[in-house]
């Protein structure tokens, strides 16, 4: 993904831990060890946790329905599914881009598949090696979407 797509697909992502690294912040700015439910947020406390959303949506209207897309998806996970995502998004944060392509390309195909196709795939992409996964990705290449052409 290019960068600027990145964002705005982690977007839910990146609110939710802007949400608890906030957090911490207000809890050390009012000196407060717990904070309030959102209700009883200060007017101050409540811009500061929506002032960067606001930013980015007034920005970029054309990526506004896909922000929104990716918070309803973000409110329909469960705790433990958050937490895979902010890991998923920390490891794709730490991949150079020959790894990044290999994903797309990795999960494009596996979107195809079953579930017991998904998991021969997953077992033979382990067992490659890096020449061989490099060979995988070039046969296998996604279609480029309209913002890489």
């Amino acid at each position: 993904m290019q960068p600027s797509r990145l964002r705005s697909f982690c977007a839910p992502i990146f609110l939710s831990m802007l949400v608890l690294a906030s957090h911490g912040a207000l809890a050390q700015a009012t000196g407060e060890a717990s904070l309030p439910e959102w209700d009883r947020l200060s007017p101050q406390q409540r811009e500061l946790l929506v002032a960067p959303i606001r930013e980015r949506w007034n920005a970029r209207p054309e990526h506004r329905q896909h922000m929104l897309d990716r918070a309803r998806d973000l409110q329909r996970m469960t705790p433990e599914q958050r937490r895979d995502a902010r890991q998923g998004v920390k490891r794709w944060r730490h991949m150079t881009p020959e790894q990044r392509a290999g994903m797309r390309a990795l999960y494009g195909r596996m979107r195809s598949l079953d579930e017991a196709g998904r998991r021969e795939l997953r077992e033979r992409w382990r067992a490659m090696t890096p020449e061989q996964r490099r060979a995988w990705v070039r046969e296998n290449a996604p279609p480029p979407r309209d913002e890489d052409r």
